[in-house]
């Protein structure tokens, strides 16, 4: 059993900058990888970056250079710099778990971020 919530959207104005945090709570056991997602009315829930146990990162494009996923693994937390952001970043963005033994995914609620001038 596995729980996500996230925060730290809000709305910002072009070029700005924003931390996003996934908080787990529950007991992660064995190997995972965490995954930040992003979703708009027009598209479907995209992957934005992941970062697996052993540190090892990956970011679409679009957003290399410009977002960092990290985690505080004390505090079971997962976070998603966002810097230089642009109106296209606007979406719901959601925290995944994916659990490989389990071969199984856990969601958050989301959090809203909105570019705009």
């Amino acid at each position: 059993q596995v729980q996500l919530e996230e925060s730290g959207g809000g709305l910002v104005q072009p070029g700005g900058s924003l931390r996003l945090s996934c908080q787990a709570s529950g007991t992660i056991a064995g190997p995972y990888v965490m995954s930040w997602y992003r979703q708009t009315p027009d598209m479907q829930r995209g992957l934005v970056a992941s970062l697996d146990s052993d540190g090892k990162t990956h970011y679409r494009d679009f957003v290399k250079g410009r977002f960092t996923i990290s985690t505080d693994n004390a505090a079971m937390t997962t976070y998603l710099q966002m810097n230089s952001l642009e109106p296209q970043d606007t979406a719901i963005y959601y925290c995944n778990l994916y659990h490989i033994r389990r071969s199984r995914n856990f969601w958050g609620q989301g959090t809203q971020v909105t570019v705009s001038s």
